[in-house]
């Protein structure tokens, strides 16, 4: 199968994954903004517990390559999620950085977008890809990204509806690695504004990760702490390690990155010669 505007090159499901998982063709994001549409198509619209509050996840990210972990950490926020909260998930997506980022290893952002569109369309029932961050074509503050999702969700569709028809609006949370977070502490890198709007007005779900002390540092950090009731920890039951820095690595040196990131996405990387160089 050919990789076209309308359909996605995959690797083979499971019986599974053939049972849960809804083939009909799925409209890719496009490489221009002036084609740019918010994808919905796994968003739920409708609360099944009025009891709780809606919530949508979102990862700003590199992605370059998506790995296992970048799927993970959404599996383990929704665990923490439903063990630890009264939220209800509605959708999660991922928002590839544009390519004005200037990150050393950073593939062209039309790649990216369509290797973490590889990596969730046919494996998530909830797990989206939106192209709009990377498709403004300059740096875009991740503090904007979140009132962009805010805006697409609750000023343009209303939020989403009760079991009596009602709208409720939808909370949206950013999801990072203990690594993220630290950067925090950066000078300059970060707008205290920023800060306050994303933690007081949004929230964050931080997954732990090693050698990343993000209790120690949720103490130290003034902003954080303000925050810390809008602030959730998610610890890692089972270490994962990988890193988008060390498969590219691996790509450069000829060594195997299977097992590392969905054969999907290695097919790809291969296809577009991603990384060699």
């Amino acid at each position: 199968m050919e990789l076209s505007e309308n359909n996605l090159l995959l690797a083979s499901p499971t019986t599974t994954e053939l049972e849960e998982l809804d083939f009909s063709p799925v409209k890719l994001q496009p490489s221009r903004i002036e084609d740019y549409f918010f994808p919905s198509h796994k968003l739920k619209t409708r609360l099944e517990d009025d009891n709780k509050d809606p919530v949508v996840i979102v990862a700003c990210g590199s992605f370059s390559p998506i790995t296992y972990l970048h799927l993970r950490i959404f599996e383990m926020a929704k665990d923490y999620i439903l063990e630890h909260t009264k939220f209800e998930i509605m959708g999660g997506y991922y928002s590839p950085v544009s390519d004005d980022y200037t990150k050393e290893g950073l593939a062209p952002s039309h790649h990216r977008v369509r290797m973490c569109e590889l990596a969730v369309e046919r494996t998530s029932q909830w797990l989206m890809v939106d192209a709009w961050e990377c498709l403004k074509g300059e740096y875009t503050r991740t503090a904007v990204v979140m009132d962009h999702f805010d805006k697409e969700l609750n000023n343009n569709r209303g939020g989403v509806l009760t079991s009596d028809g009602k709208k409720r609006n939808v909370k949206i949370m950013l999801l990072a690695g203990g690594d993220l977070i630290e950067s925090f502490k950066i000078p300059r890198l970060w707008l205290d504004d920023d800060l306050h709007h994303i933690l007081g007005d949004y929230g964050v779900l931080i997954v732990e990760r090693t050698g990343a002390d993000v209790w120690g540092f949720l103490l130290s950090h003034d902003i954080l702490y303000q925050h810390r009731k809008n602030v959730y920890v998610i610890k890692q039951l089972i270490y994962n390690d990988i890193s988008s820095t060390k498969v590219r690595l691996f790509i450069k040196r000829g060594m195997s990155i299977k097992y590392l990131l969905p054969n999907s996405v290695i097919n790809y990387i291969h296809a577009n010669n991603l990384y060699t160089t």
